[in-house]
């Protein structure tokens, strides 16, 4: 099957257009199409629906989005792939992914297809775990946990957010932030306390039993409250703690890039400066931001 480009550029009916897409990647998974394409199945290519999706939001926090456009299309050929895949399986098809997502947006808002009257967006979300509560014990692959369907390859600080949102819609969260502060400061003791009760040989893995130490398994999970604290922190204070340990890497390696630069200027070898000259390439930076 072959496409005129010229005339797909002037084609705006979104209904051919789409059905071009689908007809292009069963013709790529027929004997007719590509060796590859046919080798996939979902396994294979699950991989790629997170990629491309990550993809799609750099090109959205880049606020780039003649490439978004691109990656809307790449997400967009992954649904229509796994489709394809599950068509060839006797599994279902593409009109049953769509009819799904339709019937669930009818039901997950009664209040514009029911009878239903919210006032706000907490009461929508709160109608949602509802609805979603009903929707796990309809599913027998599903338990009834609220946290059920978040998906564990979620970024972690993510993982947290979204584990923390669904408790806070049930009522089990923190009434004031203040005490968030607190947690804070106390899980920072017990890391403290548990680091203290070793030296860092005990921290190191056993070279003769290729063991760790009970001790690092404790450090860890300190480790992991504070992260969890700081996660719950950032979400009373309305601020994605994915997007600031973003920032905060972005602004690490810029620092960096500058402080090998500086010193290369200098006729510097950065490798070999001792940390404390490095800290001071790093302050004269820092300083250099600041102006």
């Amino acid at each position: 099957m072959k496409i005129n480009i010229n005339e797909l550029e002037k084609n705006n009916n979104i209904k051919e257009l789409f059905e071009m897409l689908v007809e292009t990647l069963a013709h790529l998974r027929s004997p007719e199409g590509c060796i590859w394409d046919r080798e996939q199945d979902h396994d294979s290519i699950k991989r790629n629906m997170v990629e491309e999706a990550y993809e799609a939001v750099d090109a959205i926090e880049s606020r780039d989005y003649q490439s978004l456009k691109g990656e809307l299309g790449d997400l967009l050929l992954q649904v229509i792939f796994h489709s394809q895949i599950a068509v060839e399986k006797n599994e279902f098809d593409l009109s049953d992914v769509i009819k799904e997502i339709i019937k669930k947006l009818y039901r997950r808002h009664p209040h514009v297809f029911g009878d239903k009257n919210f006032n706000s967006s907490a009461e929508v979300l709160s109608s949602w775990e509802e609805i979603k509560k009903t929707e796990r014990k309809n599913n027998p692959k599903k338990t009834e946990s609220i946290f059920s369907d978040i998906p564990k390859i979620l970024p972690s600080l993510h993982y947290a957010y979204e584990i923390q949102n669904r408790a806070s819609r049930l009522g089990f969260d923190w009434e004031e932030t203040g005490g968030i502060f607190d947690k804070i400061k106390e899980e920072i003791d017990e890391l403290t306390d548990e680091f203290k009760k070793s030296d860092n040989a005990a921290l190191e893995k056993d070279s003769e039993h290729d063991t760790c130490s009970d001790n690092i398994f404790k450090v860890k999970d300190e480790i992991g409250d504070i992260l969890f604290s700081m996660v719950n922190l950032s979400r009373h204070l309305d601020v994605d703690s994915e997007e600031c340990l973003k920032r905060t890497c972005g602004k690490f390696i810029r620092r960096f890039n500058e402080i090998e630069k500086l010193a290369a200027s200098r006729s510097l070898d950065f490798k070999n400066l001792s940390l404390k000259e490095k800290d001071k390439l790093w302050d004269e930076v820092k300083e250099m931001e600041d102006k």
